[in-house]
């Protein structure tokens, strides 16, 4: 039960994250102002699906890890503080200001240094979830794998 947990909110977590990036990108392309502001507003609102999926990510993770040891699981361990952090220090408070900004209209230099730094914070955060993701299937395999005769 746990073990669905886990890898639900890892890929409720991941799938947010990606869409998050990708309608940044796609109405950063398109340079519609009326887009941009819909895309920032809209991701204000999914941190409210984000924020739980990380926490319930983060808690059955030590859930399933705690009396486990290898080198799988303490590279899970290391990754999670960094995307926490990552997302904690970097990405909510992007996204507050930049949805501040796009509302006001102001997609001035200021807004496109912290929209880089967004999305460069947010393709990190991809990656290391990614690779958590990769790490926690080995990992639910080797478990499930009938032992050896």
């Amino acid at each position: 039960m746990m073990g669905r947990l886990h890898a639900g909110a890892g890929i409720v977590a991941l799938l947010t994250i990606l869409s998050f990036w990708t309608a940044t990108v796609i109405s950063e392309w398109a340079g519609d102002a009326a887009g941009i502001v819909a895309v920032k507003q809209a991701i204000l609102w999914g941190m409210a699906v984000l924020i739980p999926a990380m926490i319930a990510v983060g808690v059955s993770g030590a859930v399933l890890a705690k009396g486990r040891r290898g080198a799988l699981i303490a590279r899970k361990q290391r990754r999670m503080p960094v995307i926490a952090l990552n997302g904690l220090l970097i990405l909510v408070p992007c996204a507050i200001f930049l949805a501040a900004k796009a509302e006001a209209g102001q997609f001035d230099s200021r807004f496109v240094v912290v929209q880089i730094v967004e999305l460069v914070a947010g393709g990190v955060n991809l990656v290391l979830i990614s690779l958590n993701l990769r790490d926690g299937l080995s990992l639910s395999r080797a478990r499930t794998k009938p032992a050896a005769h």
